[in-house]
Formats: structure tokens, sequence, C-alpha cells
């Protein structure tokens, strides 16, 4: 999975608005149905999350589908990895 999040965290801040809101979606849609990478709903939840905050409609249904099948651990897992990678573009890191 670290290779892929290393991808992500690169490819995700690419532009603004719509086209970035898209492109969180998409990484929340690799990983809720395991395209080209194990299903993770974690971080399928932490990328719709993302999403969602760029206004992507599709993601807030989505990430509240995917809140259903998970724990409350799980989900606080994805909200502090969703809160994480804000900070770290907040300051210019690509983490993952």
């Amino acid at each position: 999975m670290a290779r892929f999040d290393i991808l992500d965290s690169i490819a995700a801040p690419l532009g603004e608005g719509p086209a970035a809101g898209e492109m969180l979606f998409e990484l929340g849609m690799m990983y809720s149905i395991g395209r080209d990478v194990p299903v993770d709903l974690v971080a399928a939840h932490k990328w719709f999350n993302l999403a969602a905050m760029k206004g992507n409609a599709d993601a807030i249904r989505l990430r509240r589908e995917i809140a259903d099948q998970m724990s409350d651990a799980e989900i606080a897992a994805a909200q502090r990895a969703a809160r994480a990678w804000l900070s770290a573009q907040d300051r210019g890191v690509l983490a993952a």
C-alpha cells in the first residue's frame, strides 16, 4: 500500500477546485473497489472525505456508505489520516 500512497500524495494536490476533488474521489474509488490495490476502506474513507471537502457530492454519499461497513476505530483512523494529509499539504510536505 505504501507505494500507492506515495503516488497518491504526489498526484492528489495537483490542480484546484473540481479537478482536485475529482482526483481525490478517484483515489477513494480505487481503494473502495480494489482497483489496482487491495480494498482498504480506511483509505477509501480518507480520500472520499477529502473529496467531499472539495464539494464532490458523490464522495459524500460513498463516504457514508463505506462508514456503515466500518468500525468506529476504523472511521477515526480514516479521519486522522485525512487530517494528517491536509496538514502535510498546508506545510507543503508530500506525505501518505
